[in-house]
């Protein structure tokens, strides 16, 4: 009997690791999407033509930045929910959401069609997606992590942390091929609407873990202690308020553990490729720079499941450190092998700077799992992530630009070594988690 248990139990967690994984990867999918055609579609489509190239792709990307800014909202919003009605439902509610919104983005009429309503139309929804990726990992990295036994919490967070990568490959993937399989006239006209309306694939992923997925065991554990004891809720109002008020200085800390992740993550896959292409010690096309951040998320996926592994080996902030020192030194080597202009050595300095982030973004979830308590751990752990995200990653690849064109290059890498710094100050005001119970 207990061996069938035993049995049900794992088969149950291969299930709802599979559906994290799968959950994520279409969300950050979604969300990279519409980066790529931020670049490439939008100042065409939805903004007036009578203004200067520059400036389209200027005002294009200032609407990317608006899902960074909507992040830390939809962390607070959806992590008062998670924290009082539970993982799932709310996980539910931010993939149905993401959903929906990148597949209006799809259907949205451009600028020749309803003028101004256009653009203020698209920010709105790119606006509502941030909204659902701020909630969306909180819930699909706790789904994952509540329900993992102690000692492989680590692994089993790697099928939340993927998708990240995932989503970096099914999004490029999703527009090199529809515009292989097309004129660029038809790809410019409708070609580009099919990989957004694609997303349609998240509500019926959200609808299955709605039937088929339960609550993690940690919440339905909180849950009964409340009903036994007779007492109200611990949090009764606001979990959000409530890690705030016990966790102000633990939520701005890994907030800080993240920003080495998030500032040298969004240069590797936005800036290296503008850098490539405009260097003019780099004669490559922007296909060639593509592939190899295509290659270097590939990679990154397997770095982040034996990294996870590995923490839950050695400790989640001995694998943390020294991915964040790896990251800063590796820096200084990225741009010199950029600038040789080799495809294979490109794809080098990518996919080992994708490796080195590997070393923190995989043990991250359940790390930030372990730092809060289970009644406010969604709100706790979101705001940390999100804040981190939003002081990381919104404004990186533009301070790239800006210190590429004023002082040089290296002082890129430079930027790279101080958010690593950062990092490492930070984990060095953490204590160690590794195994510990929920």
């Amino acid at each position: 009997m207990s061996a069938e248990i035993d049995t049900n139990k794992q088969q149950n967690m291969r299930r709802v690791a599979m559906t994290s994984l799968a959950g994520t990867s279409i969300e950050w999918y979604d969300f990279f999407l519409y980066g790529t055609a931020a670049a490439v579609i939008f100042p065409k489509a939805f903004f007036p033509q009578d203004l200067p190239p520059m400036v389209l792709l200027i005002i294009s990307f200032s609407t990317f930045a608006v899902g960074f800014i909507a992040r830390p909202l939809g962390g607070v919003v959806f992590g008062h929910f998670g924290d009082q009605v539970g993982r799932k439902r709310t996980l539910v509610i931010a993939l149905m959401i993401m959903g929906v919104a990148t597949t209006l983005i799809g259907l949205l009429p451009t600028y020749q069609s309803i003028g101004i309503a256009a653009p203020l139309g698209l920010v709105l929804l790119r606006f509502i997606q941030g909204l659902a990726i701020g909630g969306q990992w909180g819930g699909a990295m706790l789904l994952v992590t509540e329900s993992a036994p102690d000692h492989r919490r680590g692994w089993y967070g790697a099928y939340a942390q993927a998708g990240a990568a995932v989503g970096v490959i099914l999004a490029n993937l999703a527009f090199l091929s529809v515009s292989a399989s097309m004129s660029d006239a038809a790809f410019m006209d409708w070609g580009w609407r099919l990989p957004f309306i694609a997303s349609i694939v998240l509500i019926g992923i959200s609808l299955y873990v709605q039937l088929r997925m339960e609550d993690t065991d940690a919440f339905k554990a909180l849950q009964a202690a409340q009903a036994d004891s007779g007492a109200p809720a611990e949090v009764p109002r606001s979990p959000v308020l409530e890690a705030i008020r016990r966790y102000p200085r633990r939520i701005m800390l890994a907030a800080g553990a993240f920003l080495s992740v998030q500032v040298t993550f969004y240069i590797l896959i936005a800036f290296v490729i503008a850098y490539g292409l405009n260097s003019p010690s780099v004669d490559l096309t922007r296909d060639e720079m593509l592939m190899s951040v295509l290659i270097a998320a590939g990679v990154m996926v397997p770095a982040v499941f034996y990294f996870s592994g590995l923490s839950d080996r050695v400790g989640r902030k001995q694998v943390y450190r020294w991915g964040a020192i790896l990251t800063g030194a590796w820096g200084f080597a990225l741009f010199p092998l950029v600038d040789t202009g080799s495809p294979a050595l490109i794809t080098l300095a990518v996919t080992m700077g994708m490796v080195f982030l590997s070393m923190q973004y995989g043990p991250q979830a359940a790390y930030f799992t372990e730092l809060f308590s289970t009644e406010v751990r969604y709100s706790g752990a979101s705001l940390g992530y999100q804040i981190g995200a939003i002081l990381g990653g919104a404004l990186a690849p533009t301070i790239a630009v800006l210190l590429w064109n004023e002082l040089g290059i290296v002082y890129v890498s430079v930027y790279i070594l101080i958010a690593a710094g950062l990092t490492l100050w930070s984990l060095s005001q953490l204590e160690e988690t590794g195994g510990r119970a929920l």
